[in-house]
């Protein structure tokens, strides 16, 4: 699979197994042309590979909330094992991040 795909309006991001600053600047960066293209309106952060994620990742996905958000989209993570959930729910992202549960898989956000 590769990392970044658009299926309809949604652009799924497969993140690496290590986030960090230096990951996260690549990232941000290639999801904004995908959001600034138009062609999407939600974003899906897949953690399935992600075994390390420092506030950079944190970073990462409230920067592209508040892109999407002004046109009405939305933000979801999926496929977040123990540590990236809890660092999730920690720094307050299930406010406006739809965090899955980790049984569902990155279609039946789709669906």
């Amino acid at each position: 699979m590769e990392d970044f795909k658009v299926i309809n309006n949604y652009l799924m991001i497969r993140m690496p197994e290590e986030i960090d600053h230096h990951e996260s600047v690549d990232i941000s960066s290639k999801a904004d042309r995908y959001i600034m293209s138009g062609r999407v309106e939600n974003v899906v952060f897949d953690f399935e590979r992600t075994t390390f994620m420092d506030s950079s990742g944190v970073g990462i996905i409230l920067g592209r909330y508040k892109k999407v958000s002004c046109f009405g989209g939305k933000v979801y993570a999926v496929n977040a094992d123990s540590r990236i959930r809890r660092i999730l729910l920690m720094s307050g992202l299930q406010n406006i991040v739809e965090i899955m549960d980790p049984k569902k898989k990155c279609g039946e956000v789709l669906q």
